[in-house]
């Protein structure tokens, strides 16, 4: 796919992200967060337990979109974070293209080579390459022997992804604006890490708020454990879904 993200009429531009421990909590985490949301992310934890079978199980139950585009319910978002070869990223692609995701996420740290095979091979789909995981500070980076702050190793990243073809791009929203200023506006952002006001970082280490984020250039929202260990999930949805679109009206969004 191509052009910058924009959610369905009517929807905050907000994806929660479904990291439930099995498919049951799961369908009940999204019924309850589905009319706020203009995505629901599935990562590693749900998508290895319960595999196709959960994506199937959401659409039976009109919890997520038959297909990218449809405005009836959240579109899918699988965060899996695929960093292999680009022989292996290329076929890992194919098989979850056939899910009909919006958005997969490969680590850019794979290479432009990488990359270049996972958009070549699902052409239909959003590749959203991963520049820095948000966990990730300064001191944690140079340990693993990349050398400069996050907001160094975000732009390298960055400039290597669209170079090799991306035009989705996963970063913390600390680093939108300057990615935003660096490439362009013809990019989606999709930032992580996010917190409402007072909630805690927890293991995340390069955080905002989610009107914050929006504010500094973000195209989609990324909230989970904030809304699914909220004691009500829709109210706090509903909340996050605000506050996103507030950012939006401030930016003329």
């Amino acid at each position: 796919m191509t052009g910058r993200y924009l959610p369905p009429v009517g929807r905050a531009p907000l994806a929660v992200a479904l990291d439930a421990p099995d498919g049951a909590t799961a369908l009940r985490w999204a019924a309850a967060v589905g009319p706020s949301a203009a995505v629901l992310k599935i990562g590693l934890e749900l998508f290895y337990r319960e595999g196709p079978a959960m994506i199937a199980a959401l659409r039976e139950r009109g919890l997520l979109a038959a297909a990218p585009g449809s405005a009836s319910a959240p579109e899918l978002f699988l965060d899996l974070k695929l960093h292999d070869i680009p022989a292996t990223v290329a076929g890992g692609m194919r098989s979850v293209a056939t899910l009909l995701p919006r958005f997969v996420t490969v680590h850019a740290a794979g290479g432009s080579a990488m990359v270049r095979a996972a958009i070549a091979a699902a052409p239909d789909v959003d590749v959203a390459v991963v520049t820095v995981l948000t966990s990730l500070d300064a001191a944690a980076l140079a340990a693993t022997g990349l050398a400069g702050p996050p907001e160094d190793a975000v732009r390298r990243l960055a400039v290597l992804a669209v170079e090799a073809g991306a035009r989705t791009l996963v970063c913390s929203p600390q680093e939108v604006r300057m990615v935003r200023s660096e490439l362009g506006g013809d990019v989606t952002l999709i930032t992580p890490g996010v917190r409402p006001p007072g909630v805690e970082a927890a293991d995340q280490a390069r955080t905002s708020t989610p009107r914050e984020a929006v504010e500094a250039g973000a195209d989609l929202v990324v909230v989970g454990r904030p809304i699914t260990r909220a004691t009500d999930l829709g109210e706090a949805a509903r909340a996050v879904a605000d506050s996103i679109s507030a950012g939006r009206a401030a930016v003329g969004g």
